[in-house]
């Protein structure tokens, strides 16, 4: 006993020790790639299929801005983090800026590709392999244009080709897929057999941007989407499965249950991919506290939509935030239901408000959350 205690003592001494000197060699990432769904879309999906409109950006750009959100994401203030500006879409041909990075994010964006259209199934078909393609011929063209073109216009406008190998890496998608099988009336068992292939196609994209040169990922788990307006209100939720906090116990269950799953995929990437630095953040556990614990962070109404219309959620599956309703005769945006975003926590009843995701962000980047425990400035370091 005495021989392992002394063991103990000496692994967190040398860990302090490693701690401290990664600690004076913070991380300087010139650039951002991201890869996800509505969690980090900056603008494409509205590129591809319209701008998200009004009341959306309202809080922050003060008009529509590509996000499904009233102002900011958690992606933006990782980006502001870290002094680099709000990352450009790439699907977005007007007005956009490479220089320090590329958002390949699109609202509805699955790990796996489905087999529906958006207006279908309101899924992206910008699933992750596809961002991936996106990815991969940018990173080409990049190389081309600095390499061959002579044009300062250009140049102007991209990352520098030692940039992919310098970037973080962030992903934040998967809750899609799970909620996509949910609403084809798979049961909670039949998606969680599809889970071991979702993170198998996650684990081939990470490996194909690791052999592009990419070395630092910041990899979000997904979180308990048992507690968003746009799931609960739907006609797949009985009585026995709602629990004290109001949320769906059996889809949270699954959200873990594809955190582990993704947990595990991670660790076995830290075997297969020697010089990657791979740091996997559970925000499930953080917005489920905020969510369960509304009123102890100063939020009200946790499971109620900001920007909705009508019934137990202010969420209508028909009428979204920024749709219309006919009021004695007369077309009436769904705007702003409540009198304060700051305070809620669901802005339309799928996404987080600003504020939201400000709370998430500031318990997320100082490592607390994460594993390894490190904050999101030294994610370039390898400690497993």
């Amino acid at each position: 006993m005495e021989l392992m205690m002394k063991a103990v003592m000496l692994f967190l001494l040398l860990n302090q020790v490693v701690q401290a000197r990664i600690s004076q060699h913070p991380c300087d990432f010139p650039a951002i790639f991201n890869f996800g769904d509505s969690n980090s879309d900056t603008g494409g999906l509205s590129a591809a299929f319209g701008q998200a409109g009004p009341p959306h950006g309202e809080s922050f750009f003060h008009g529509p801005a590509g996000r499904f959100c009233d102002g900011r994401l958690v992606i933006d203030f990782i980006a502001q983090s870290f002094g680099l500006p709000y990352l450009s879409a790439y699907l977005d041909a007007l007005g956009s800026n490479f220089t320090h990075g590329a958002n390949f994010a699109t609202a509805g964006s699955t790990i796996r590709p489905q087999n529906t259209t958006l207006a279908q199934s309101g899924f992206s078909p910008f699933s992750l392999n596809v961002q991936w393609y996106q990815f991969n011929d940018f990173h080409r063209r990049v190389r081309t244009f600095l390499t061959q073109k002579d044009d300062p216009v250009f140049k102007k406008l991209m990352p520098k080709v030692e940039d992919f190998s310098r970037a973080l890496y962030t992903f934040d998608i998967g809750q899609n897929d799970l909620t996509a099988g949910l609403f084809q009336n798979l049961t909670v068992e039949e998606v969680r057999a599809s889970v071991p292939d979702i993170v198998g196609q996650f684990k081939t994209v990470v490996k194909d941007i690791y052999n592009q040169g990419g070395r630092s990922f910041w990899i979000h788990n997904t979180g308990p989407f048992g507690c968003l307006p746009y799931v609960m209100d739907r006609q797949l939720v009985t009585a026995g499965q709602v629990d004290k906090f109001g949320c769906v116990g059996p889809f949270n269950d699954l959200a873990q249950f594809f955190n582990h799953r993704l947990k595990q995929t991670i660790d076995q990437l830290r075997e297969d991919l020697p010089k990657a630095s791979l740091t996997y953040v559970d925000v499930y556990t953080v917005k489920h506290a905020l969510i369960t614990q509304a009123t102890r962070h100063g939020f009200e109404h946790p499971l109620r939509a900001c920007c909705g219309h009508g019934g137990k959620y202010n969420f209508n599956m028909h009428i979204g935030c920024g749709g219309k309703v006919k009021v004695k005769g007369k077309d009436v945006l769904v705007g702003k239901a409540c009198d304060d975003p700051t305070v809620m926590i669901n802005w339309d009843g799928v996404h987080y408000t600003q504020a939201a995701n400000k709370w998430i962000f500031d318990h997320i980047v100082n490592g607390s959350f994460s594993d390894p425990p490190i904050p999101i400035g030294l994610a370039c370091h390898r400690q497993y």
